[in-house]
């Protein structure tokens, strides 16, 4: 057998031993088909001696392309391609850009993506297409208009449903509840960014906790760190840990970050949000033109508010301390909540994942490398039920692969530049191609849209 690609004298991590094992994989039509000590013959090969071949990096939290403002150009997802990432799962915090249909069709007739791509349905995003306010008490007509539009994206293949509680404070718990019937499919998966951080961030996990017990669908925390990283965290972590104890069902994210990233015309900034924090106007940065790496005064705050609504604001509103609780956490899984605009943002969009294993895991040895690989791999591919194709290396698996360096690896993206490239990672194979090779994107149509009814 002649395979397309052989990986020689690299580790890979073996979830079902816990260790890492030192083997030359093979690939061939876009699947892992040899893994040993043999040298089959390859059309190519890759010296990985030194390296880590692991599974590519699943991101079970971002936020897709917006092709209606960016146009038909994959600007986010090249970035998460770049640190690794080989699937990502869009459409979170209740927001999508557009009908899962339209995302697909575009991924169809540019021929694939940088990467492989799941959705979620995002309530919010219906709720506000039927004209409702913030703080808008939706009626029950309403509600069935926004289920029969989620509807529609479940029929399409998205994985579940996303809420965010708190861009929209007038859903209710009940709200949710039925808004999460769209479908009796256990295997559904519901994310909700929470209803309220810092001071109510614990009556926000509670909530969370309690809409668990009351779907029959698996439930994510989305984003911890930005809920509970302001004096709050251990709390949370005690409850949510408990929590998931009793129910397995229930789980979180986070991303290595010390501040958040939302526009600026959201309900979290509303008056007393500062005050809430313990920060100021100094600690908020702006990133677009005209206030491009600007960090506000009150008349710069007041003015994007008013004039640029959608830019996006970076709040340095956490802890670092408990950023790290929040990443070496037994449980939980490592996501970026990636979101750009004008090619502008957050570095978590291009850093989150060598952050973790260069940061967290080599420089301040919070977790073990296993570990780490584990949250950005085999946990969330359990989690989409997509663990016997992605998140693992194992015969017939899809040859989504992430071949780095452990001695190197590291963010390169920073707050006022968030184009810098990692540092440490070799390849990034994608549905057994070839797509990056040291921060070089060799083709940006190897993914592919991965529906529900496929996985």
């Amino acid at each position: 057998m002649m395979l397309d690609i052989l990986i020689t004298a690299g580790r890979y991590p073996d979830y079902e031993k816990n260790q890492f094992t030192e083997a030359n994989i093979g690939i061939k039509d876009g699947k892992i088909a040899y893994i040993g000590s043999e040298t089959p013959e390859a059309k190519k090969t890759i010296d990985a001696k030194g390296k880590v071949v692991s599974p590519g990096f699943i991101d079970i939290h971002m936020h897709e392309e917006n092709f209606a403002n960016e146009g038909k150009e994959y600007v986010i997802s090249k970035l998460m391609l770049k640190q690794g990432v080989t699937t990502c799962v869009g459409g979170n915090c209740g927001v999508q850009y557009q009908t899962l249909k339209e995302f697909k069709d575009t991924i169809n007739e540019l021929g694939g993506a940088p990467v492989n791509y799941a959705m979620l349905t995002g309530y919010n995003w219906y709720r506000t297409a039927l004209g409702l306010g913030h703080f808008d008490t939706a009626t029950k007509e309403q509600w069935d208009i926004i289920r029969g539009k989620m509807q529609e994206d479940l029929k399409e293949g998205a994985m579940g449903i996303s809420f965010g509680i708190e861009y929209d404070p007038g859903i209710t718990f009940d709200e949710i509840i039925y808004g999460t019937e769209a479908s009796d499919d256990p295997n559904l998966l519901v994310a909700a960014h929470y209803r309220s951080d810092c001071l109510g961030n614990i009556d926000s996990i509670e909530e969370m906790v309690n809409i668990q017990k009351h779907i029959n669908k698996r439930f994510q925390i989305s984003h911890l760190s930005s809920c509970s990283a302001m004096g709050q965290m251990k709390e949370s972590l005690e409850l949510i840990n408990r929590a998931m104890d009793e129910d397995p069902r229930l789980n979180f994210d986070t991303y290595p970050y010390n501040a958040f990233s939302t526009t600026i015309n959201s309900t979290v900034f509303d008056d007393g949000c500062l005050e809430a924090w313990g920060k100021d106007y100094k600690d908020l940065m702006l990133t677009d033109d005209p206030y491009k790496n600007v960090y506000c005064t009150e008349e710069i705050f007041k003015d994007a508010r008013k004039n640029y609504p959608k830019m996006l604001v970076v709040a340095f509103v956490m802890n670092e301390e408990e950023i790290a609780e929040a990443v070496a956490n037994p449980k939980g899984m490592v996501a970026s909540d990636g979101i750009i605009n004008h090619g502008n943002g957050h570095p978590r969009a291009a850093g989150t994942f060598p952050r973790v294993l260069g940061k967290y895991v080599r420089e301040e040895k919070r977790l073990s490398l296993i570990d780490a690989l584990k949250k950005m791999t085999i946990e969330p591919a359990k989690r989409l039920d997509l663990e016997n194709r992605k998140g693992v290396i194992k015969m017939g698996a899809d040859a989504d692969i992430t071949v780095f360096d452990p001695d190197t690896i590291i963010d390169g993206a920073t707050f006022g530049d968030i184009a810098t490239p990692p540092v440490g990672i070799d390849y990034v194979i994608v549905g057994g191609q070839i797509a990056a090779k040291d921060n070089e994107i060799i083709t940006e149509r190897a993914g592919r849209f991965i529906s529900y009814f496929e996985k």
